[in-house]
């Protein structure tokens, strides 16, 4: 299989599915928009994998190379080819199926439940996950669920914490590929947000957490072995 990844920038990595995708002897390719390099040919990737990062999808003056990400992953979700969306990835499918990108009415940094819905427990590929779980969170901003979306997630800080599109398209606005070191990397890029909040933790409290990266990396790499045909 050939997966493809578009990443934002260099700290924002694809934490535990770059070794997934070895184990399991995939193809690994990758667009960096923060290097300018191009998107690939769309009949050569069978799925995208959209990354996070600290910009917003709305700034495409600041980041030009936004309008040609979206229209790339309008164009893979058209070709009814796989797309999993991370953080911003998530909020930038969202945008591309005409849902609105919003802010949140909180920050959420840090470790804190989410609940899956229904939804989820429908879902042939998702239907693994727990009721609830706690999962690593860096994001500012919200989406509105999609039309012909199915909601999959939330938390007591943020409604929209997930979905589903067309069985093939998963939105995460949460980071289950997280590790360590990704964490790390966060809070010395983007450490001047651990801030008071009230769903913001502090570095020690998002760093010292051994069972939630575990436990992150057992629902990302279950999630990998289980994706649809």
């Amino acid at each position: 299989m050939n997966i493809h990844y578009f990443q934002h920038v260099s700290f924002e990595t694809l934490g535990s599915i770059e070794p997934w995708a070895h184990s399991h002897h995939h193809y690994l390719s990758g667009t960096r928009f923060y290097q300018g390099q191009s998107l690939p040919n769309l009949e050569e990737i069978d799925w995208l994998v959209v990354m996070g990062g600290p910009m917003n999808i709305y700034e495409e003056q600041i980041y030009p190379w936004l309008t040609q990400e979206k229209e790339f992953i309008e164009q893979v979700i058209k070709a009814d080819k796989g797309v999993i969306g991370v953080c911003l990835g998530a909020q930038l499918i969202a945008d591309v199926l005409g849902a609105s990108v919003i802010k949140n009415p909180d920050k959420e940094i840090g470790w804190f439940p989410v609940e899956f819905t229904q939804g989820a427990k429908n879902s042939s590929w998702l239907n693994f996950l727990p009721q609830g779980l706690e999962v690593f969170h860096w994001h500012g901003d919200t989406f509105t669920l999609p039309k012909g979306a199915i909601h999959i997630a939330q938390s007591e800080g943020c409604i929209q914490q997930g979905f589903v599109y067309n069985k093939k398209v998963l939105a995460l606005q949460f980071h289950l590929e997280i590790q360590t070191k990704n964490a790390q990397k966060l809070i010395e890029h983007c450490g001047d947000e651990l801030g008071l909040g009230k769903y913001i933790q502090t570095q020690d409290q998002i760093l010292n957490n051994e069972e939630g990266f575990k436990k992150a990396k057992e629902a990302m790499i279950t999630l990998l072995d289980k994706l649809p045909d």
